[in-house]
This record gives structure tokens, C-alpha cells and sequence, in this order.
């Protein structure tokens, strides 16, 4: 894998995102995550799975400098395949935690509400949140879900149409990490944590997690097409492309 580390121990598998400093998902981050989820999904050895990223960056997000140059079939696949990821993880049966190894906004936020527990890097200056309206991409309505799952529909409102970041206290506050700890001891406490759940189980585990995501599995869309379509072409919006072209163009002047 290019963009994926995967460390397997005994029972769970420890999977690194590794692409670059700020592991910036592009397609080939989502295909390789699609792969290595289903693959782990299917082998009965591997009873769980944790997330990590690297250094203070579990992951920056979406790679606009990379996606501001699909051309329109591209970033409908890209787009799709996202959102496909986005639901296999929902749906994903096993013990699924993230270690959130620094920031988190945005797509690096995406991939950490789907996981069953979030322990976070503590520091204010680490910020976690679905700030897809501040930065002119549709938010689709299955992730507004993962937001009020966790945080009550009130909250999620709010945060959302603000394209809020949350700090680390904030996160903690508004129940979307359950615990800050130390940088160095993210992994580790989330491994505390996951040998607590092979404690127990893993049909009555797997049927009880079912049970408990009832409510958020019952409320999305299986498909999803219509907003993950209005994302894809919101995108060409000449407006969008002229904000989204300054953005990558500050970002890469400040790569040289």
C-alpha cells in the first residue's frame, strides 16, 4: 500500500494513514482504505481495527491541490467512492477506533466519527470538525447523521451550517472525542481500549454495536447518489473553482 501503514498484532490490526506530513486523502487513499476495511471485515483472525494518523496531523483532510485537477468524471468517482467509504465504515461490524494523533478537520474528521470511540492528541491547538461549508464543499446528508449521533441534532446543526473546527477541549465538551490524552500515549490508549471490547464476545459485541447505531443506520440514505451528485457539481461552480483555485494556489506557494 502507498498510503496506508498496517500493523497487525494478535488480534487487531493497527492501520496508519501515511501519506505525506498532513496525509491529505486522495483517491488512492480511498481505494486502498476501501480495500484494507473489507479485507479486515472478512478475515474471522482480526477481531478489530484502530486508525492512527502521524504526528500532529491524523489527517488535514481532503488533497484539494491534487482534486482541483479531476477533470468532472474524475471527481464524480472520486466523490462516490468517498462517500461508499464513508458508509462501509458506518457499517463496519467489528471494533473500530481512532487514534487522532493531532488534526482532524474536514475528510480527517469523516473517517474518525465513523469508529466507535475517538481518543485525541490534547492541545488547543488541534482542531476536529466537518468544516466542509467554510471551505465550499457540499456536505452530504448521510454525514450530518455522524454528527448527530454524537453530539444531538441541536449541536450538529449549529456546527455544521458554521463549518465549525472544535478545538480539543471543545470536541471533548461537545462529545465528538472521548478523551484527550498525551500525543505519545494516543495509540496506546486506544489499545487500552481495545482489548476491553476482545474481552468480550464478538457476535454479541458486533449484533450490540447494530443495536446501539439502530437509530443512525435506520436515517441514511443506502445509495446516496443525489447529494454526493450535488457535491460533484457544486464543485465546477465557476464561483467555487475562483475561491478553491486562490486556496490551492496559497497552499502550494507555501510548499516552495
Amino acid at each position: 500500500m502507498n498510503t496506508l501503514k498496517r500493523i497487525d498484532n494478535a488480534d487487531y490490526t493497527i492501520l496508519q494513514l501515511n501519506r505525506g506530513k498532513v496525509n491529505a486523502i486522495n483517491a488512492e487513499m480511498v481505494k486502498e482504505l476501501r480495500e484494507v476495511f473489507q479485507q479486515i471485515e472478512e478475515d474471522p483472525a482480526v477481531k478489530g481495527v484502530i486508525l492512527t494518523g502521524q504526528p500532529h496531523y491524523f489527517s488535514a483532510g481532503l488533497d484539494l491541490i491534487e482534486l482541483f485537477q479531476y477533470d468532472k468524471k474524475q471527481i464524480s468517482a472520486f466523490f462516490e467512492a468517498f462517500g461508499a467509504l464513508y458508509l462501509q465504515l458506518v457499517r463496519f461490524p467489528k471494533p473500530f477506533i481512532s487514534a487522532i494523533t493531532g488534526h482532524a478537520p474536514a475528510g480527517g474528521c469523516v473517517l474518525a466519527v465513523t469508529s466507535d470511540n475517538r481518543y485525541m492528541a490534547e492541545g488547543d491547538k488541534y482542531i476536529i470538525g466537518l468544516n466542509e461549508v467554510a471551505v465550499n464543499i457540499q456536505i452530504s446528508q448521510n454525514l450530518t447523521e455522524a454528527y448527530a449521533f454524537w453530539m444531538g441534532d441541536g449541536r450538529a446543526s449549529r456546527y455544521i451550517l458554521e463549518g465549525k473546527l472544535l478545538s480539543g477541549p471543545e470536541a471533548l465538551a461537545a462529545g465528538l472525542v472521548d478523551e484527550l490524552v498525551p500525543l505519545e500515549n494516543v495509540l496506546e490508549r486506544a489499545e487500552k481500549q481495545m482489548r476491553t471490547y476482545l474481552n468480550a464476545d464478538p457476535e454479541i459485541w458486533a449484533r450490540t454495536k447494530q443495536k446501539v447505531r439502530k437509530h443512525w443506520l435506520d436515517r441514511l440514505d443506502p445509495d446516496g447518489r443525489k447529494s454526493l451528485q450535488e457535491a460533484a457539481t457544486l464543485w465546477w461552480k465557476p464561483e467555487i473553482r475562483k475561491k478553491m483555485e486562490a486556496y490551492v494556489l496559497s497552499f502550494t506557494s507555501k510548499a516552495r
